[in-house]
């Protein structure tokens, strides 16, 4: 590694620390959240974050936007909400000739950092309408196609528990996640924090740390860090361990899943364990980073079959079974 990249990953770490600090003055605990969600961001992959309401999701996301200097929207997600209003419509508008145009009107959807707040409330027809902006980073709408600005990212929200009256995403949808991170309740002292920042009478606010054209220079360089081949063949392993029919499926995975991760499960593995290895310091990843988000990147992606939803499998302990059988190189 030439010791302009060298310089250049030094560079990298500090802001990406600097970044982390700005976040954790407004967000109390949660480093695995946090780490998780920046790790997408960096990455240039969308987020899906479960958990009960009241624990900071939004809170996360709007002051991840603060600190990075970009737009966000938050769009809250219902039974009635229509595609048009969350990609934009064309709205008939008088012009100074006493005419009348339609004219477009784009929605919340042309923003840096997309808040999708429970997103499984709305119906398939709506949630589709993030499909080709997450994929593409453009929309189509009133017959043209559009450019989003970039940096563009998705960070949506679920309750596990209400799930009356909902639209679970169906795979092709979630296949589009980098990862889906559990947002785990906050103990007893992160919950007395919590109470004291936010029942007092100051506001909580990021300070601005870097902007998006140092983001984007960031996830380039990210991508241009090397990885070894044993390591890219672990990580083919891992993903193919996942899939019942493999000679390496141990004995879970064989008797509780339906269908294993796609391919872009190892490349999501891949991107994340380059990005987790910056953040922790260091020049390349290792088995070590893609055991660690092996979870986040695989857990929305691997599906079990009816015998396994009957006894309550959790996806992650299959996963970690996976994880302790494949061998390293």
């Amino acid at each position: 590694m030439s010791a302009d990249i060298q310089a250049q990953l030094r560079a990298l770490q500090d802001d990406l620390g600097a970044l982390t600090a700005a976040i954790q003055e407004v967000i109390v605990g949660q480093s695995e959240i946090i780490r998780g969600v920046l790790i997408c961001l960096l990455a240039g992959g969308h987020g899906l974050l479960e958990g009960v309401p009241g624990l900071g999701k939004t809170l996360l996301i709007r002051t991840l936007s603060q600190a990075l200097d970009l737009s966000f929207a938050r769009i809250q997600f219902t039974p009635d909400l229509m595609p048009a209003d969350i990609v934009g419509t064309s709205v008939l508008v008088d012009d100074e000739g006493g005419g009348r145009s339609l004219v477009y009107q784009p929605g919340p959807i042309f923003s840096n950092i997309v808040l999708a707040d429970e997103i499984n409330r709305a119906t398939p027809k709506t949630q589709s309408a993030l499909l080709e902006a997450m994929a593409e980073g453009q929309v189509t709408a009133a017959g043209k196609t559009r450019p989003l600005t970039q940096p563009f990212l998705v960070l949506a929200t679920q309750n596990p528990l209400e799930m009356e009256g909902t639209y679970p995403l169906p795979e092709a949808q979630l296949d589009r996640f980098l990862f889906k991170i559990n947002v785990r309740f906050p103990d007893e002292d992160e919950l007395v924090t919590i109470l004291e920042r936010t029942t007092g009478s100051a506001t909580q606010s990021a300070r601005k740390v870097m902007g998006g054209a140092r983001l984007l220079e960031i996830r380039k360089l990210l991508r241009s860090i090397p990885v070894t081949s044993s390591l890219t063949r672990f990580v083919a392993r891992v993903l193919r361990a996942t899939h019942p029919d493999d000679a390496n499926a141990s004995d879970l995975v064989r008797r509780y899943v339906r269908f294993g991760a796609s391919p872009r499960g190892a490349q999501s593995m891949l991107l994340a364990a380059r990005v987790r290895a910056v953040l922790e310091g260091r020049k390349s990843p290792s088995t070590a980073d893609v055991k660690a988000v092996a979870l986040p990147a695989l857990r929305h992606r691997v599906i079990l079959n009816f015998e396994g939803e009957a006894e309550g499998i959790a996806i992650d302990e299959v996963l970690q079974e996976v994880l302790a059988n494949v061998r390293e190189d």
